[in-house]
C-alpha cells in the first residue's frame, strides 16, 4: 500500500544509495544507481547526519524463539524439571531456569507468546542514546564543545576528570553520532560549528586507492629528479589554475622554479582538461627546448591530458600529492601576486589573450627578492645567454 501516493523504499533500495555513497560517489549520484530522486537521496543523507544507519540484524539462534518458549510453556504444564526441558530443545539448562525466571508471572504461569513480546521489547533496537538520558554527563560534553575541544579529547579528559564514574564515561564517536544523526537526538545540531571541520553532515572516509577522478598514469612528484629541487638549472615550472567567480572561468599559470618568470594560459569559454591541453602546447611552444624540462601540477583533473602533453613538448609532467599546494610553493606565491590583476570573486573569461600578455610581462618586470633584486626577465636573460 502506498501512503499519501508515494511509493515506498524498501530496504534494499536505502542499501544501495548507501553503499554507492560509501563507495565515493555524492548523494545525487548515488541516488541515480538506488533508483529514487536526488531529493530522496539528499534527504536521507540529512536525516541521518551523513552516517549510514545501522542496519537491525535478524535475531541470532542463540536467542530462545518463540516455538521454543512454547515448548518450555509444555515442559512446566507436564512438572518437567529445566534439566528436562533442555534435553529437549538442545538448550542449556541454566538457559531454560534463567528464561522461566525472567518471564513467569507474579503467579507462577509462564505464557510463551507473553514472554517471547517481552524478550522482543527488551532486545529492541536503537537503544536510547547515551547523552540523551544521561544529563550531567550530555552538560560536560555540551561544555566543552562549546571550548572547541574534539571529541576525542572530551572522551579523553572525562576519564581523567571522572576516573572513578564509568558512567560518565563516553566514548569520542558516540559524541559525533549524538551531533549528527537527528533521530538520536542526543546534543543539538548546532554544535556541529564547535567541531574543526564545521560540518552538520558527515563525509564517508575514503582509502587512497578509492580516491574519485584519479588521473590515470600519473607520476607522483616523489619521482621528480633532485635537480628540479635544487633550482641550479632552468626549464622547470610549476601550473596551477586560478579560478572565476563560480568556478565558471579560469586561467592558467606557469611559473619557472629558477628564475620566477610566469607564463598565463588563456582559457576564454572553459578549463576542461581537453581546453588545458590546448593552451597548453600553444603557450609550451613559444618557449626554446633548453626551458622545456619539466612540469609540476596539483592532482585537478584538467590535466588529465598529461600524457599527450608530454609526448608533443617533451615536457616531464609530475603530480604533487594531495593537499599540498607547499610542493608548487613559487607557483602558490605567484598565484597570490595574479590575484591584484584577477581579483577572486571576478569573471576571468572577460581578459584578453593580449591583457594576460601584458599582465604576464609587468609581473616579469617587478624586481624580486629572492632573486637579489633582480627581475625574472632579467634572471632568465642571463640563464639564457651562458
Amino acid at each position: 500500500m502506498w501512503v499519501g501516493g508515494r511509493r515506498p523504499m524498501s530496504a534494499e533500495v536505502r542499501a544501495r544509495f548507501w553503499a554507492a555513497r560509501a563507495g565515493g560517489l555524492v548523494s545525487a549520484d548515488a541516488a541515480a544507481v538506488a533508483g529514487v530522486s536526488a531529493n530522496a537521496g539528499a534527504m536521507w543523507v540529512r536525516a541521518a547526519g551523513g552516517i549510514r544507519p545501522r542496519r537491525v540484524a535478524p535475531a541470532s539462534v542463540r536467542f530462545l524463539n518463540q516455538c521454543e518458549r512454547e515448548e518450555i510453556a509444555l515442559g512446566l504444564a507436564q512438572k518437567q524439571t529445566p534439566a528436562q526441558i533442555g534435553r529437549r530443545i538442545g538448550r542449556h539448562p541454566s538457559t531454560v531456569a534463567r528464561e522461566i525466571a525472567r518471564n513467569c508471572r507474579a503467579n507462577g504461569d509462564y505464557r510463551a507468546m507473553a514472554a517471547d513480546r517481552s524478550a522482543q521489547l527488551r532486545r529492541a533496537r536503537p537503544k536510547p542514546a547515551r547523552l540523551a538520558v544521561h544529563g550531567e554527563l550530555r552538560g560536560e560534553v555540551q561544555a566543552r564543545l562549546g571550548k572547541k575541544w574534539s571529541p576525542e579529547q572530551i572522551s579523553r579528559t572525562l576519564r581523567q576528570d571522572f576516573p572513578d564514574r564509568p558512567e560518565m564515561w563516553v566514548s569520542h564517536e558516540t559524541i559525533y553520532q549524538s551531533i549528527y544523526v537527528q533521530s538520536r537526538g542526543a546534543l543539538r545540531r548546532e554544535l556541529a560549528v564547535c567541531l574543526r571541520t564545521g560540518r552538520a553532515i558527515r563525509r564517508p572516509k575514503r582509502r587512497a586507492e578509492e580516491r574519485r577522478g584519479r588521473i590515470k598514469d600519473m607520476v607522483l612528484i616523489s619521482e621528480r629528479p633532485a635537480e628540479v629541487a635544487d633550482r641550479a638549472i632552468p626549464g622547470h615550472w610549476e601550473g596551477d589554475l586560478i579560478i572565476g567567480k563560480n568556478g565558471a572561468s579560469a586561467i592558467g599559470t606557469l611559473v619557472e622554479r629558477t628564475t620566477r618568470c610566469c607564463l598565463l594560459l588563456h582559457l576564454p569559454t572553459e578549463h576542461t582538461a581537453e581546453a588545458v591541453s590546448a593552451a597548453m602546447l600553444a603557450t609550451v611552444a613559444t618557449l626554446p627546448l633548453q626551458l622545456r624540462r619539466s612540469l609540476t601540477w596539483d592532482q585537478g583533473h584538467e590535466m588529465a591530458g598529461h600524457a599527450a602533453i608530454t609526448t608533443a613538448t617533451e615536457m616531464k609532467i609530475y603530480f604533487c600529492d594531495p593537499h599540498s599546494p607547499w610542493q608548487r610553493g613559487s607557483n602558490e606565491n605567484t598565484n597570490g601576486l595574479l590575484r591584484q590583476y584577477f581579483p577572486k570573486g571576478t569573471d576571468l573569461s572577460v581578459h584578453t589573450r593580449d591583457h594576460l600578455d601584458f599582465v604576464a610581462a609587468e609581473l616579469n618586470a617587478r624586481p624580486r627578492k629572492t632573486l637579489g633584486w633582480q627581475t625574472p626577465a632579467q634572471a632568465l636573460n642571463k640563464l639564457l645567454l651562458r
